[in-house]
């Protein structure tokens, strides 16, 4: 399995490290990291784990501005790609086909290939352009994953809260992560 791991500079980066920590233990996984310049600042504003402790993680880190990277083409294979978390304006690209940078021109040729494209927005409130470009991908075949707050699988911290939004990120892929608590039902 070969994933493409797309950080943002939206608030929530941390997610990105668990996603990246749980894929890692997926046998014959293999990570390709995708950081912009916003990701990195808003890693060093709000991140308590080092930034190399992510990037020590992922098998192939590549630049944003590399857009003669492996990925930036169709004819190699990934599984897809996860882009948490995903700031409005790489949305916009991504809806726009506007591929500026290798996490949109990733994305575009995740699309255009068939291949899944899992996207996890952080921000709050949502304007109207918001919602509009979220539908847009979605009608596009992207899966929108927002990081919503879970209540009935008992978290009691946020890494719970966190695995529970990373487990239904990696659902998408057909993959269980054993930190993700599933509802179950209830008796009547």
């Amino acid at each position: 399995m070969r994933i493409i791991v797309g950080v943002t500079g939206a608030s929530g980066v941390e997610m990105s490290y668990y996603l990246v920590r749980a894929l890692k233990n997926i046998e014959g996984c293999e990570v390709h990291l995708i950081m912009t310049a916003g990701a990195k600042k808003t890693w060093e504003l709000e991140c308590d784990i080092p930034l190399e402790d992510l990037i020590s993680l992922a098998d192939v880190v590549h630049e944003d501005k590399n857009l003669a990277a492996a990925v930036s083409s169709g004819s190699y294979v990934t599984d897809g790609m996860i882009i948490m978390p995903c700031s409005m304006k790489t949305l916009a690209g991504i809806t726009a086909g506007y591929a500026e940078n290798l996490m949109v021109r990733a994305a575009d040729v995740c699309m255009k290939e068939g291949r899944k494209v899992v996207l996890v927005p952080r921000e709050m409130p949502f304007s109207r352009l918001h919602l509009r470009n979220l539908k847009e991908a979605a009608e596009l075949g992207c899966v929108i994953v927002p990081p919503m707050l879970t209540f009935y699988n008992g978290p009691k911290t946020l890494e719970d809260q966190i695995n529970h939004i990373v487990g239904k990120v990696l659902m998408q892929f057909g993959i269980t992560h054993d930190k993700f608590v599933p509802w179950t039902g209830a008796d009547e």
